[in-house]
Order: C-alpha cells, then structure tokens, then sequence
C-alpha cells in the first residue's frame, strides 16, 4: 500500500495550516491537570497548540515519518501505532481528540472502541471529520478513493451512534461548510 501519509509528511504543515487552536481548548475542555491522546494526530499541528493547557500530550499515529515531524516540536511522547489497537492501558487519559483521521482508520468501529477503553470516566472524546453532507465533501471522498487511500467516511450522525452505542453523551457541532465535531463525555 502506498504510504501518502510518509510521502506528504515533510510538507504536510505548508499546506495544511492548523485549525483554531481556542476552538479545539473549549471543546476538550482546557485546561486540565491530565493528559491528552491525539489518536492520528500526525505531525501535532493540532494538538501541538494545547500543550501549555495540559500535564501531558501524546501523540499516536501509524506514520513513523509524520511522528518525526511531531518530535522535532519537542512537545510530546509520541507512539506508532494503529488507532484500532492501541498500546495503552484502560482509562490513560482524560482527553482524547481525532482531527480530520477517522475516515482513515481501517476500521472506524474498533478504532472508536478502543478510544472509549483509554479514555477515563469523566474523560472527553472529540471527533472532527468533514461533514458528508456536504457536496465538496463527498468530491474528497471520491479523491481519496482515486488516490488509493483506505478512506471510509460516515456522516456526524453515523459517528455519534457508534460512540453513544458505547454509553457516551454525545453531541454534534458543525461549522456549516466543511466540519463536524462529535463530542462525547464518558460516565
């Protein structure tokens, strides 16, 4: 399989600009004493911005080249490793957070099962995937489909019911144009 994510990792950042960081704190609810799992978070473009808000960043991706990225930032622990098996124990962190990756993991289902087991009760889990809904959307869908990636995409809703079926509150958020954000708070 083609490794796009090792090929774009030295460039990945040029073009792909991180997201509002304060966005990202209210929805994870920052600050916290505790840590945090980016699960798929790459080089940390993301995740690297909440550090000061938080004991303790990791970062786990299946991309040893888009984690070198992330070391280099010297922000955080890293860990290569597939979202659907991961070498965690249960209950590791308080917060976790997915950007713009599900669609990537092999399977969506035992990558959110997995996100559940490590994440702690009272902990939150905040998803962001582009909005399916959405025409241009479902034209990155067919791209990456055409570029030989994995990509499975499921709308907002589709989401929050897999993480619900695990006992989870869960809310969604769009930005009406391309995002949404599955929130979800474990008892």
């Amino acid at each position: 399989m083609l490794d796009h994510f090792g090929i774009l990792a030295p460039f990945y950042e040029r073009f792909i600009p991180p997201p509002d960081g304060e966005r990202w704190k209210e929805m994870l609810g920052l600050p916290i004493a505790g840590n945090l799992l980016d699960a798929g978070g790459g080089t940390g473009r993301v995740s690297g911005q909440l550090r000061p808000f938080l004991d303790q960043l990791v970062i786990c991706d299946e991309s040893p080249k888009m984690l070198a990225q992330a070391r280099e930032k010297l922000l955080c622990c890293t860990a290569v490793s597939h979202v659907e098996t991961l070498p965690f124990a249960s209950g590791s962190f308080d917060r976790i957070m997915v950007v713009d990756a599900l669609h990537h993991f092999g399977s969506q289902r035992h990558a959110i099962a997995e996100l559940i087991r490590v994440l702690k009760p009272g902990g939150r889990l905040v998803i962001e995937e582009p909005d399916l809904h959405k025409f241009n959307v479902k034209m990155i869908a067919v791209g990456e489909k055409v570029a030989l990636m994995r990509s499975k995409f499921y709308t907002p809703e589709a989401i929050r019911d897999m993480i619900a079926a695990h006992g989870l509150q869960t809310k969604i958020e769009t930005d009406g144009r391309f995002a949404a954000w599955i929130i979800a708070d474990k008892p």
